[in-house]
């Protein structure tokens, strides 16, 4: 009864449901994962909750009422349910200031359309402990910083910097010009044994069951494959990440 009760609260301080919970919200300028409306239903308060959500350039997903009823928790939604975040976006260039302020090349994970939430939760804190900047996300075919996330991340969530941008391949040219050089987790001939990681880097994850999209992955510099030796061709999104960050740690700091 009491993880029940628990679990409960969590929900709802990261789920807002009826008209005024969500204009305050937007108001407060808290960072919303998304944002669902009754399908048909855009007039009035609703009409000015799609506007405010776009001009801030949050998720709007139209749902069926049925949907909306499933979901709430207060049996009250009034057409409109939002899923806040766990924990405050940072910019890009934040993640970069903080490289800069330890006087270290950039290490920035990019994760492209990862949607199980224990996958990212896993995936921060492996980050965090392996000394990444930050994480980058995309706006859309994304998980968010939810409470499954933050508890899954075992607190790293309150620690490891996590941008969320709206094309994740504009924001691999910019980091680009920045110096960073892309290293795409996929199969193929390089083994990661034997891939120079070193330098400023950007790591990218794909998603669990797609792997990295095409055009992601053209703009990647080269691929870091693991070996395997199994039946089984691939690994699960997060025990792949942690594999190649450390990877990566000891390329900088145990290599000649």
């Amino acid at each position: 009864m009491e993880r029940e009760k628990r679990r409960e609260r969590e929900l709802n301080e990261n789920q807002l449901e009826g008209r005024n919970a969500v204009l305050e919200v937007l108001r407060s300028g808290r960072d919303i994962e998304k944002i669902m409306v009754q399908k048909g239903n855009v007039e009035g308060t609703i009409k000015r909750i799609v506007a405010q959500a776009a001009e801030k350039g949050v998720v709007i997903q139209e749902v069926s009422r049925q949907k909306l009823d499933e979901l709430s928790q207060t049996k009250n939604h009034q057409g409109v349910i939002a899923l806040v975040s766990a924990h405050d976006y940072v910019e890009v260039e934040d993640i970069l200031a903080a490289a800069r302020a330890k006087g270290e090349d950039p290490f920035i994970i990019l994760l492209d359309g990862i949607t199980d939430p224990h996958n990212l939760g896993a995936i921060l804190r492996t980050a965090e402990c392996a000394g990444a900047h930050g994480v980058i996300i995309p706006k859309r075919r994304s998980v968010g910083l939810n409470a499954t996330v933050g508890k899954t991340s075992a607190g790293a969530i309150e620690y490891m910097p996590v941008a969320k941008v709206t094309n994740l391949v504009k924001t691999m040219e910019q980091l680009k010009k920045e110096g960073l050089w892309f290293a795409c987790a996929d199969m193929g001939e390089n083994d990661h044994f034997d891939t120079n990681l070193k330098g400023p880097i950007g790591l990218v994850i794909g998603s669990e069951g797609e792997g990295v999209s095409r055009l992601v992955k053209e703009n990647c510099d080269f691929t870091a494959s693991i070996p395997m030796y199994g039946k089984i061709s691939s690994l699960n999104a997060s025990v792949a990440a942690a594999l190649l960050m450390y990877e990566i740690v000891r390329q900088r700091n145990y290599s000649k």
